[in-house]
């Protein structure tokens, strides 16, 4: 593993976690937990972050998590929300793909965290669970025993046609469409158990054309994520992410996106990128840490315990979601302690002197996290999409301005 003072002096060795703490600065409690379930997957996307970025960590985890893992990390959740008293917690159960280890694993997941948590709070801590899969393995049978168990379902698509998709393929290059539009079919006549798509944007796909296309599918929500990137390796039509004036791609295809849906289906569909930017806009804070300055609440636990940060810093360096715990020694409270989640926790205090002044620092909250990595310093930077998250609030802002005059 590369010693991550070297890659990212900020935070790990020039933030203070101690003297915070000695100084009244609190952590805020985790309340979203990621579980792997397996650490394999079917398919070999091409621009997978997993498995095709800096960090090579899957190639020594366990294909798949444990019982006494997965019991350990009920009892640490549990220790965790009787501890701050919290009234409800997510957990994400992912992989690789989760349902690799068939649908009788994940319910039973969620049953043992559940039933962790009920013995030690009872009935005062509400626990949502949702699985995210790439759709291939969803049947009738595995939709419904994870509606039975009451594990929403998300499913990762990058459009709703199939040239849109052309880079979610199986290790023999054969398309996973078919099988994908399959599983979202049968999620559409299940909406107690569909929780939405998440779509990764690429410039090559018309905006407009891509949201609509989605829409076929009935999703009760949508997420549309900028492809994670950084500036050491920058995005797909950013040659030149330090020019000045540079062209703003990324905000040009959300915009055409987000009229899309302002003009005509923002009462059907949640999107939640375009409703945090409107909801900071007006002065709600943010739901998400990917905008905003709201702090980190969520940590990873991988298949063999280890408690990491979230999966976007493995687009970094090797190792760099590494925090050297793991359940069997350690608390969650130990985890609010490393430097990685303290500086998430921090605010506008842990943004650049450019993103401190500049005038949208608090709708986009200086970008996500592992887009403002630059070797050698840190992520104490812009995000390497700075210029296109001010490009696309101003047009937010502008629509809305026009909205309200009307």
């Amino acid at each position: 593993m590369t010693d991550p003072h070297g890659c990212a002096p900020w935070p790990h060795a020039l933030l203070d976690v101690a003297g915070l703490r000695r100084d009244g600065v609190r952590p805020v409690p985790f309340r979203q937990f990621v579980l792997k379930v397996h650490s394999r997957c079917n398919l070999a996307c091409t621009y997978c972050y997993i498995y095709n970025g800096a960090d090579s960590s899957w190639r020594t985890r366990p294909n798949r998590v444990t019982d006494e893992v997965l019991r350990r990390t009920a009892h640490r959740i549990a220790e965790h929300v009787a501890t701050h008293d919290l009234r409800e917690i997510r957990i994400e159960l992912h992989g690789g793909e989760p349902l690799l280890s068939g649908p009788r694993t994940v319910t039973h997941m969620a049953s043992v965290v559940r039933r962790a948590v009920h013995d030690v709070v009872g009935d005062r801590c509400r626990v949502r669970v949702s699985v995210q899969t790439n759709g291939t393995l969803l049947t009738e049978r595995t939709v419904e025993q994870l509606a039975a168990a009451r594990i929403g379902i998300g499913v990762s698509l990058d459009g709703g046609l199939p040239h849109h998709n052309g880079s979610r393929v199986d290790h023999a290059g054969r398309p996973s469409w078919t099988a994908v539009t399959r599983g979202l079919r049968l999620l559409a006549g299940r909406p107690e158990a569909y929780a939405g798509i998440l779509c990764t944007i690429d410039l090559a796909h018309d905006p407009a054309e891509t949201y609509a296309s989605l829409l076929d599918f009935a999703p009760p929500a949508l997420d549309l994520l900028l492809p994670h990137a950084n500036w050491e390796a920058p995005p797909p039509g950013l040659t030149d992410p330090h020019a000045h004036d540079r062209a703003t791609p990324y905000a040009d295809w959300l915009a055409r996106a987000f009229d899309s849906w302002f003009d005509a289906d923002r009462a059907a569909v949640r999107v939640r990128l375009f409703t945090e930017v409107i909801g900071l806009l007006l002065g709600v804070p943010s739901a998400a840490e990917a905008m905003g300055v709201s702090p980190l609440a969520a940590v990873v636990v991988d298949t063999d315990g280890a408690m990491e940060q979230v999966d976007s810093l493995k687009t970094a360096y090797e190792g760099a979601p590494v925090m050297g715990l793991d359940v069997a020694h350690h608390s969650f409270d130990d985890a609010l302690d490393h430097p990685g989640t303290a500086a998430r926790q921090l605010g506008l205090s842990a943004l650049s002197e450019s993103c401190r002044s500049c005038p949208v620092v608090g709708v986009c909250g200086g970008g996500n996290y592992a887009h403002r990595y630059r070797p050698g310093t840190g992520f104490r930077h812009r995000s390497v999409y700075c210029a296109d998250l001010a490009a696309f609030i101003r047009h937010v802002d502008n629509k809305l301005q026009q909205a309200l005059i009307a």
